[in-house]
């Protein structure tokens, strides 16, 4: 494995910063990518951040991380709900998964309580904006230091 985690992120944030900001901000996934690659260097960790508004293609993006990652940071947006396929394809990755959600999804609607990846995930961050991704970093540099 390498020191490379993978950050990957589903449908609709690609418009991170432009959509529902009163619920998800302003930042964007540069800024992301530019937390998260500042946490990296920390520990020694690279950052390969992704998205996708297609199912298929994060479950490929988790079966390549299995050959190229570290670690698996994941926002899986509405397939949280919806996706066991993700799930399955993460319960083949060896490595520490966290899940991260940038809004409360406990405080939204009922049907986003519930998430399929969090019964894999080995942690999950909830509520506390785009540095919800920065705190998994860390927490990931941590279990894998």
């Amino acid at each position: 494995m390498s020191g490379t985690i993978y950050i990957l992120n589903g449908p609709n944030l690609n418009l991170l910063g432009k959509r529902q900001p009163e619920i998800y901000g302003t930042s964007t996934l540069a800024d992301v990518s530019s937390s998260c690659a500042k946490v990296g260097e920390e520990f020694d960790l690279a950052v390969h951040l992704l998205q996708s508004n297609h199912e298929g293609q994060l479950i490929d993006w988790i079966h390549e991380a299995r050959e190229n990652a570290a670690g698996i940071i994941i926002n899986p947006a509405a397939y949280s709900h919806t996706s066991v396929a993700i799930l399955d394809a993460l319960n083949t990755f060896e490595g520490p998964v966290l899940e991260v959600h940038i809004s409360n999804i406990h405080k939204r609607e009922t049907f986003r309580h519930h998430s399929y990846v969090s019964s894999r995930a080995d942690g999950v961050i909830a509520g506390c904006g785009i540095e919800g991704y920065a705190l998994a970093m860390r927490h990931v540099g941590a279990l894998l230091s």
